[in-house]
């Protein structure tokens, strides 16, 4: 049952639907109308001549890194325009010179705020100054910087352990701001760093650890130009990974070939248009996927087996299709998987994946000949029961096909924001690294914890069972990334003090501890300046290059300051004595950097070799050395079917972006790509499934999802016809979050099952239906 919360705020806002306009799904990514959304969005957030000089700056060697998405930067960069239309977006929503000051919060109590959609909460602007929401009020009010840090370091110290505090980071900090909040955390003594991977590609690193000995993917981005084929899988880079687009093009016109996997054709993959070349302009553009897979949800190790099985069987006569020096020469398991191999069903393994054989074939003879294969995936892969075994799956076709280790084949997890992987490289992990800790003690003098921490899912588990008191974010929205939004509210709620450091307003300051402060911190875009010298960050990029990062706009106020400063500005008010100097830390990020190339696996001389093109972390895969696994080798692994026993009149959801949002934030409330504007509570179906169950387009719905007798509903959703395979729906997250339960997760990475929930579809009575505006379904 639901409790009611605190101060009467809501989790969803008010459930109105609002003025849905369907259109045919645009087939042409990128290309002039891209350009027109891009700018659109910048003139209006930030005006003309801030907008250009930013967008100008953005992604270049002497300027800042991109806000949205982890895609690297290539050695030839366009002069002015090295950015796509959402990371356009991404700068705007940040740069906005809309404010969130303090005369928002005195007028608006926080359930009124409550009662707002995401995107309206999001267009109040920037936050201004330092608030605090006492217990009992229902106002956030302002607060000196230096009366915030006493109130923090009053509520540590009353803690009763270490382990009462959680330290949440998102994927936005840099390098600097991570391994000073995850030392600040270690000083303190508890290691609960959970960060926003353990909701996306903790699967990805967990698989990854297990079969090629790095949590990491291999690739560079010049091999995705020489691969032969390249297969994306539970991705798609058209919304969330638009740069991307460009090496696809390049890969194309080379010669190669691209594989799509997903269970929705994306217009990404379909054609672009490079706004960069005439052809993308006034040409038709160039075709992506040569080949699309509709899988089934989560039926991707069935699609990979049958296909692993035809390649099996082709190589049994020519033994030719397989790289056996290599398989014998660098992996193991190879007799144990051939052996599992044999014993599944080609008939069975087609139904399951729902996919057509003849398309199979034309994958299976794409892959016949060709060595240099690549492997790019995301969120489609992860969230899942099964997301290791999934990965871990087309691994196997990349080790039977000797595709690692050299230049156009390898592995390409496309992280979703821009410093997550980042993050984790300087020590953002809940787990214990025995070598790191040593370093902490030799270089940084202080004892660090030697037990495990919480990762997201134990951290909600451990709030809402009220063994945590004290939660801090850096960065994010906590409370909309994660998974079963009631239960995490819940839990957040019996903390008796939340820390968010943010740079705009968000539902997860609205659900509270009993105290609750925001500390609003300098954007990416922006200057950080230390009196007169200027300082930069540094960002590892999604394939393990480390560069600078200089913002270059004056800041959205005078009362911000940077997260490396509030992180040690809290650790200095805190700490009575310590070995290490916060406050200077806080002012020097070269110090900050000295200790990273100290303490964190891979980096030497940071502040150097990060300038210009910047560095790449050292990778094992790359080297085609994995020493550090069983006997030597990478490891060819069996992984098992999943299993999803669904009841009659139960659907397979998958939760995924609309093309106006960038994770938990929403820039807009259309979805042209789809075809869907100014509406985001939308399910996508099959048509066939809306004839059997009488449903018509645009009749209102709730979405139910029932495990462990816990019944969770997402209520009034309009249905959508879309191509998706029969069985399976889709719709927009945050809003169905909802009903992804806290405790199903993927095995061994506790990633949450986002991308294969089980739930049914209820028609919302007619003379329920008649009370909407009939004015609202154009």
């Amino acid at each position: 049952m639901s409790k009611p919360l605190r101060r009467g705020v809501s989790i969803t806002g008010i459930e109105e639907f609002t003025n849905i306009k369907l259109g045919d799904p645009v087939r042409d990514a990128a290309g002039m109308l891209g350009v027109k959304e891009a700018l659109k969005h910048g003139f209006k957030e930030m005006g003309v001549l801030r907008s250009m000089g930013a967008l100008l700056k953005m992604n270049q060697k002497d300027g800042f890194d991109c806000p949205s998405c982890a895609w690297p930067d290539p050695e030839n960069r366009s002069p002015v325009a090295e950015y796509c239309e959402n990371g356009a977006k991404a700068l705007a929503d940040e740069a906005t010179t809309a404010k969130a000051d303090k005369n928002l919060f005195k007028k608006w109590s926080v359930a009124e705020l409550s009662q707002l959609s995401d995107y309206e909460l999001n267009k109040f602007g920037r936050l201004t100054e330092p608030l605090v929401l006492k217990p009992g009020s229902n106002h956030y009010e302002p607060i000196s910087w230096q009366g915030a840090y006493d109130l923090i370091a009053q509520h540590l110290k009353e803690l009763n352990a270490p382990d009462e505090a959680i330290f949440y980071t998102s994927g936005r900090s840099s390098n600097e701001a991570a391994f000073l909040y995850g030392t600040f955390a270690r000083a303190l003594g508890t290691n609960n760093l959970p960060d926003c991977s353990n909701m996306c590609h903790e699967s990805s690193g967990v698989a990854l650890g297990e079969t090629l000995g790095i949590g990491k993917g291999s690739t560079v981005l010049e091999d995705l130009y020489e691969a032969e084929v390249i297969l994306i899988a539970g991705q798609n880079p058209g919304t969330n990974h638009p740069r991307m687009m460009s090496a696809l093009e390049k890969c194309k016109n080379n010669g190669g070939k691209v594989i799509s996997i997903n269970p929705l054709e994306e217009s990404g993959l379909v054609n672009f248009k490079n706004p960069q070349h005439l052809s993308g302009t006034i040409g038709s553009g160039v075709q992506m996927a040569d080949l699309h897979l509709p899988v089934k949800i989560n039926q991707d190790i069935p699609l990979m087996k049958l296909i692993l099985k035809k390649l099996a069987t082709l190589d049994s006569i020519d033994h030719q299709v397989f790289d056996h020096a290599f398989i014998e020469k660098y992996t193991s398991g190879y007799q144990s998987f051939m052996n599992d191999l044999a014993q599944y069903d080609e008939e069975d393994l087609l139904e399951r994946c729902g996919v057509s054989e003849a398309s199979i074939n034309k994958a299976v003879a794409m892959l016949r000949k060709s060595k240099k294969i690549i492997v790019c995936w995301a969120m489609g892969l992860t969230q899942h029961k099964n997301g290791v075994e999934n990965i871990r799956e087309f691994v196997n076709l990349l080790l039977l096909k000797g595709a690692l280790g050299k230049p156009g084949a390898g592995t390409c997890p496309v992280r979703g924001h821009s410093n997550v992987q980042g993050d984790r490289s300087v020590g953002i992990q809940h787990f214990v690294d025995e070598a790191m800790n040593e370093r902490i003690r030799k270089h940084m003098a202080f004892e660090p914890p030697a037990h495990k921490g919480w990762d997201v899912v134990e951290s909600i588990q451990a709030m809402h069972e009220g063994k945590a008191k004290a939660f801090f974010c850096l960065g994010g929205n906590f409370l909309m990334a994660a998974s079963d939004t009631q239960y995490t509210a819940e839990a957040i709620e019996q903390c008796e003090l939340t820390v968010q450091i943010s740079t705009k307003l968000n539902r997860t300051h609205l659900v509270t501890g009993k105290t609750a402060l925001i500390l609003p911190t300098l954007g990416r875009s922006e200057k950080d300046m230390n009196g007169d010298t200027k300082r930069y960050f540094t960002v590892e990029n999604s394939m393990g290059k480390v560069s600078q990062s200089k913002g270059i706009l004056k800041p959205a106020t005078g009362n911000l300051r940077s997260e490396p400063q509030i992180i040690a500005e809290m650790a200095n008010t805190f700490f009575d004595n310590h070995p290490l100097d916060w406050k200077r830390l806080g002012e020097d990020y070269d110090l900050i950097r000295e200790y990273i190339d100290k303490v964190a696996k891979g980096f030497e001389d940071t502040s150097k070799r990060s300038e210009g093109h910047g560095f790449y972390l050292p990778n094992n895969v790359r080297n085609l050395d994995f020493s550090m696994l069983p006997e030597g080798k990478a490891q060819l692994t069996v992984n098992k079917l999943p299993e999803h026993t669904l009841a009659s009149d139960e659907f397979m959801l998958m939760t995924m972006r609309s093309h106006d949002q960038f994770n938990t934030t929403i820039y807009g409330l259309d979805d042209r790509y789809r075809g869907v504007y100014n509406e985001r509570r939308v399910v996508f179906i099959n048509k066939e499934d809306m004839k059997d169950l009488g449903l018509q387009k645009l009749d209102i719905v709730n979405l139910n999802s029932t495990y462990d007798g816990i019944v969770r509903t997402a209520r009034k959703f309009l249905i959508v016809p879309y191509n998706i395979p029969k069985g399976n729906i889709a719709a927009y997250f945050p809003e169905t979050n909802v009903l992804v339960p806290y405790n199903h997760f993927a095995e061994r990475s506790q990633t949450p099952i986002s991308k294969s929930v089980k739930v049914r579809i209820e028609k919302i009575a007619a003379a329920e239906q008649r009370l909407i505006d009939s004015s609202e379904l154009n």
